[in-house]
């Protein structure tokens, strides 16, 4: 199990807040939610061999297999990176993968791929790396944000 902490004001702006005030029923929400970041995720094509999502308050709790680490973690990324998400406990079972599990890096004011790059690899023209790592959440590389939380994978 892991456990990403994300900015919970920050993100795309998936829920439609009038439509859950008709909805009075706690459990009833959280289905709502849960249904819409399964949308979300299913409008990136993010891979998966099986995938349920739950919602408890502003944690999203992601139970089912993949095939590898990259496909577990651009999941709870892309639900992660959500407005009124939290936390993402990222349950997902990786069937059989050898390559190394990637950190996390959340954007601060001043932040580019560059920057971040500079400082995780030593030289900011790694950027690309970055940017292809968080595909298709991010579609250019100059479109990052406050509170958004990147992949950072291993060289």
């Amino acid at each position: 199990m892991n456990i990403i902490d994300f900015v919970k004001d920050a993100g795309h702006k998936l829920f439609n807040h009038e439509e859950e005030k008709q909805v009075v029923e706690v459990e009833k929400k959280e289905a709502l939610r849960a249904s819409k970041l399964l949308q979300h995720v299913k409008s990136h094509n993010l891979p998966y061999l099986a995938l349920e999502i739950k919602v408890r308050a502003f944690t999203v709790v992601l139970n089912g297999k993949v095939a590898t680490h990259e496909d577990a973690e651009k999941i709870a990324i892309a639900v992660g990176n959500v407005e009124n998400v939290e936390k993402v406990e990222n349950n997902l079972e990786v069937e059989a993968s050898v390559e190394e599990p990637a950190t996390y890096h959340t954007v601060v004011k001043g932040d580019s791929l560059s920057k971040i790059a500079k400082v995780v690899y030593g030289d900011p023209m790694k950027y690309p790396v970055i940017f292809e790592a968080n595909k298709p959440m991010l579609t250019d590389p100059d479109l990052i944000y406050p509170g958004q939380v990147l992949r950072i994978p291993a060289l």
